[in-house]
């Protein structure tokens, strides 16, 4: 359905509300209808209002805490979930819900065990073996993350999330060939998917395969989508590769893809200072810090670039900042102290 059929659909079922406040059904169906226009606000007023008509609907209490795990309110999507499990304390799909709450709040051992009590409730093994898999990633723990991906595939031989995994998993630990074969399935099988595209560009850098690293670059550009990190992952690997100048046409074309975000801007300078040209690293550095005066990591390129210029007063000030901004980075202490030190064993000679 279009916009205009979709809203049309709406104010039916909102009339049949009215007519018939007690009826439950069109209540959901109108929460259906408010989500395929992505009006997630609407959505969560709807399944409110089923709940004073019906306090013990599961499905709309579990919806109504997807919608607010989805708005980051993991606290509310919490209470709603407990709910249903008072009504319904054998649905695994609750559990589930609970392990992806505790998932995003970093508390590995409670996420897991919701995860397996989903899995003891005949939870779909597919879903919760991937959930269980990126669970282990997230902790760094890629060996069981692998086990899990593996499982996957030992029932579903060409399911797309598990080979992306083990693809970034093989990545991450250096195993290129692995990580290629994998990517390559997903390719095969989900043949426009920019992000993995950009994988095996990037791992064919890796193997010095540039010129099909750069084929696959120039491919991921091409497909929909926003490009901004697209345009990042291409100039490191021009970088890399010792061709400066189209690194930095590509940071730049980063930077008019989104001028708010400041990465482009860090890379940039950093590209700039790697290359001995310190005021162009400066001039990136500080538009960075424009967008955000609390980021450590532009307060202490600023510093490095000052004491590279020799303009130790101006470095500590920055260095001061960044420890401001980052109290418990014990690196930049450290630095500090040195640089500190340095400027004041010269002040008393």
């Amino acid at each position: 359905m279009d916009s205009k059929e979709i809203n049309s659909k709406i104010e039916e079922t909102i009339l049949a509300i009215t007519k018939e406040p007690k009826n439950v059904e069109n209540y959901h169906v109108l929460a259906n209808l408010y989500g395929m226009d992505s009006k997630f606000d609407s959505m969560i007023s709807t399944y409110e209002s089923l709940l004073e008509v019906n306090p013990k609907d599961v499905l709309a209490l579990i919806n109504t805490g997807s919608l607010w795990f989805y708005n980051k309110d993991y606290r509310k999507a919490f209470s709603y979930y407990k709910k249903a499990e008072e009504l319904e304390p054998l649905n695994y799909a609750i559990f589930f819900n609970m392990g992806n709450v505790y998932a995003e709040l970093k508390n590995f051992s409670k996420s897991l065990y919701y995860y397996n009590r989903a899995l003891d409730l005949k939870a779909p093994a597919k879903d919760t073996y991937n959930a269980i898999a990126r669970l282990f990633c997230d902790f760094e723990n890629y060996v069981e993350a692998e086990v899990y991906y593996k499982q996957i595939l030992s029932i579903d031989k060409n399911d797309v999330a598990a080979h992306a995994g083990l693809g970034n998993i093989y990545l991450k630990l250096s195993d290129y060939e692995n990580a290629l074969f994998h990517y390559k399935k997903v390719e095969e099988l989900c043949y426009e998917d920019k992000s993995i595209a950009l994988y095996i560009g990037k791992t064919l850098a890796a193997v010095e395969r540039k010129e099909e690293a750069f084929e696959y670059y120039e491919k991921a550009l091409k497909m929909d989508g926003d490009n901004y990190k697209a345009y990042i992952s291409y100039a490191i690997f021009q970088s890399e590769f010792g061709n400066p100048d189209e690194a930095i046409k590509l940071y730049g074309k980063a930077i008019e893809e989104n001028p708010k975000i400041n990465t482009a801007y860090i890379l940039l300078g950093n590209l700039y200072y790697d290359l001995g040209q310190f005021e162009p690293a400066l001039e990136q550095y500080k538009k960075a810090l424009n967008l955000d005066y609390s980021d450590a990591v532009a307060h202490m390129s600023i510093a490095n670039v000052r004491y590279a210029q020799k303009d130790i007063e101006k470095a500590l000030v920055s260095y001061r900042d960044a420890i401001k901004m980052a109290p418990d980075n014990d690196e930049y202490k450290l630095v500090y102290i040195q640089i500190l030190d340095e400027y004041i064993d010269k002040k008393e000679k």
